[in-house]
């Protein structure tokens, strides 16, 4: 066994599988590990690829002996090759027991050992001691058994590798060397090698190897792998950078933050692979299941071949019918019904920045009916935009925005950029205004040409008993609609009205509109006052508002849902809404930005996009319904063919039919399991648009 260094997962060297039974623990493989000595995923998938060829290959060969090719000696030539496919390829069954075993558990291994084993067994004897058995040789039906069931293995494995290739496409993001600065001088050195602090260089076109800090610098920086921010975004001293972004034509001097496992890569890699590998209450159920089933089946199959044959059928016919019932009966489909689903499920979500969080955070997502969200900053963007630009009589739209800009040119004010780039915007050339002052609370002054010119907030405008004449109504309009407003004057007169407002974040409408159609009705609770909470409802479609609600109000509302029977689901912004994000049956912090280990919540989002809300509900919920629907499946399968094993078609085409149900019976047991697999893949098209 060895660790992988970004997730912490055990991982299986020999056979890479999803969960391995050793020293009585359970170990799972780690979907994100990159390890190439230990279980690289290519190489396992080669070493199926090898065992397939010799089993299909020789098994060809055998049946052609057994139904087509007749000559003297022909059992033993069938004996050797049959021998060189049961203990090649089927060898890791023998091992998948040997585990089992010595752990005092029942798995699938056994079934498929137990089957095997016995008809080579019957059929060796047969050829070694001739007349001590009837001359019956079933070296066909072990052989295609192994092989077909490997068949299956190949397809899981191939599947779950494609499930999780957009997960190992974020871990190859990252670069495997550094350019740390000691003594002023460039040293190329590991990643590993990095710790934080360190000062890095990094080149035009280079990925950053760590989170950290632009000390020196400017560039545009592509993180959209990570963050989804469709362009470049700019980056200045004091801006943060993410491990795996692409630096653009700029160099920059970084200080590393957080390295290694601390990392934003590395934490997704983590939560995703938690979120895979984490015992779900349905997995936990299918797992009881199949503890039960195993030994149930040997000991169905062991029952009917002695009633069999005390029924006068014969020693041959009641051997094939235990063979056929333990391979028909082979609890794959269980072991997979669960990890295939979740695999492929937070695999899709992860690819749209939703991460699941937690042992069961994907059952708990799968059963929210309602929804209660926060609103600054969560259904807006949280920093005010300049939706109104009113000016007086005798003012041009162009002449007001021109002197706001002018004034608020080196101001640090949310207000004061939100004027800038409406300015940027409607490319109006900023005022020449000098002596600029500013007064907390109260506004900004300046001089241009020989006018005193100033901005002047809403409240002070009032206080001042400033006549605001026909814009009196128009602030009034703004009040009602739950905007800000500003007054420019000059020389004491009033030129027009800037009105701010915290605007409805891209996308939330149509998230509302998805998971009003999934069956989730939403919720505002909000801090923020009445008139501001219904201007964005009623943008956004939410009906039912709780305004100026503190946070143990949001508590209260929260348990008053739960108490009335309803699955509460609540998205905040993952800081001041913690103890919501808590107490909900299921937290989803929403912008979470670069420090998810410390969040709160059992879903977390790495885009600032509420379309990510909707997203992990219903990606939760449909990975759910594919694993009920897959236990289903498994359960059915069993219900119909376990009978027929058993001998339930015998008064209908008589004792001939157990030559064949050995060979139908694994056939039908692979195609169980790849109907499963198949089932869960379909979760790679799950979309908000269907």
């Amino acid at each position: 066994m060895a660790t992988d260094p970004v997730c912490g997962m055990y991982v299986d060297e020999r056979t890479a599988d999803l969960r391995l039974l050793r020293d009585n623990r359970t170990y799972y493989f780690c979907a994100t590990s990159c390890l190439e000595e230990f279980a690289a995923p290519q190489k396992q998938l080669g070493r199926l690829r090898r065992a397939l060829a010799v089993g299909w290959g020789l098994s060809a060969v055998i049946f052609a002996l057994t139904y087509l090719v007749h000559f003297n000696g022909w059992p033993w030539a069938a004996l050797g090759l049959a021998a060189v496919v049961q203990f090649y390829p089927g060898l890791q069954f023998y091992r998948g027991t040997y585990d089992a075993l010595r752990n005092r558990v029942w798995n699938m291994d056994v079934l498929i050992a137990v089957g095997t084993t016995v008809a080579f067994v019957y059929s060796t004897v047969a050829v070694l001691f001739p007349g001590r058995l009837p001359a019956a040789y079933f070296f066909d039906a072990s052989s295609l058994i192994v092989t077909l069931i490997l068949t299956g293995n190949y397809l899981e494995h191939l599947t779950r590798e494609r499930a999780r290739g957009s997960l190992r496409k974020l871990k190859e993001l990252l670069p495997t060397t550094a350019l740390l600065l000691r003594d002023g001088k460039e040293v190329e050195v590991p990643v590993s090698e990095v710790q934080p602090k360190d000062r890095l260089r990094v080149r035009p076109g280079a990925r950053f190897p760590t989170d950290g800090v632009v000390l020196e610098g400017r560039s545009a920086v592509n993180e959209s792998v990570l963050t989804g921010e469709s362009l470049p975004v700019e980056k200045r001293p004091g801006d943060a950078v993410i491990a795996g972004g692409l630096n653009g034509e700029g160099v920059l001097l970084v200080e590393a933050s957080k390295v290694g496992e601390d990392t934003l890569l590395a934490q997704i890699g983590q939560m995703v692979t938690e979120a895979e590998t984490s015992r779900v209450p349905l997995q936990q159920l299918a797992d009881r299941i199949a503890s039960l089933f195993v030994p149930a089946v040997l000991t169905l199959a062991f029952v009917a071949s002695v009633l069999w044959f005390l029924v006068g059928v014969g020693f041959t016919v009641s051997l094939l019918i235990f063979v056929s019932i333990a391979i028909t009966a082979c609890p794959c489909a269980f072991g997979i019904a669960t990890p295939a689903a979740i695999v492929v499920g937070t695999g899709r979500a992860a690819e749209e920045g939703v991460l699941f969080k937690g042992r069961d955070s994907i059952e708990r997502a799968s059963r929210v009916d309602l929804l209660l969200s926060d609103k600054t900053g969560t259904l807006t963007k949280g920093e005010p935009s300049l939706t109104d630009v009113l000016p007086m009589r005798g003012t041009t739209s162009a002449r007001l925005l021109s002197l706001a800009a002018g004034l608020e040119g080196g101001s640090e004010h949310p207000f004061a950029q939100a004027v800038r780039e409406r300015a940027d915007r409607e490319r109006a050339e900023p005022a020449r205004v000098s002596e600029v002052s500013a007064e907390a609370g109260r506004g900004i002054q300046g001089q241009e040409e020989g006018h005193r010119v100033a901005i002047l907030r809403g409240s002070l405008a009032r206080e001042e008993g400033i006549d605001l004449g026909s814009l009196s109504e128009e602030a009034h309009r703004l009040e009602r609609a739950g905007k800000s407003w500003s007054l420019v004057v000059e020389d004491g007169r009033p030129l027009g009205l800037l009105g701010f407002s915290d605007v409805v974040a891209p996308g939330v409408k149509d998230a509302i509109r998805t998971l009003r159609a999934d069956g989730i009705a939403v919720v505002m609770v909000t801090g923020d006052h009445e008139a501001a909470a219904r201007r964005v409802a009623q943008e956004v479609g939410i009906e039912e508002v709780h305004a100026g609600v503190r946070p143990e109000g949001k508590l209260a509302l929260i348990r008053q849902f739960q108490a009335e029977g309803r699955s509460v689901g609540f998205v905040g912004d993952g800081i001041n809404d913690a103890p919501a994000l808590a107490a909900a049956d299921l937290g989803i912090a929403i912008g979470a930005g670069t420090d998810l280990a410390k969040e709160t919540g059992g879903v977390i989002l790495v885009r600032s996009d509420f379309r990510g809300v909707a997203m992990a509900l219903r990606a939760g919920r449909r990975t759910v319904q594919k694993v009920r629907g897959n236990l289903t499946w498994a359960l059915g399968y069993n219900s119909v063919l376990l009978p027929v094993a058993a001998g339930a078609l015998v008064p209908f085409f008589g004792l001939g039919i157990y030559n064949w149900l050995p060979i139908t019976g694994a056939l039908a047991m692979g195609l169980s399991s790849t109907t499963v697999v198949l089932n869960s893949l379909s979760l790679r098209y799950v979309s908000l648009d269907h």
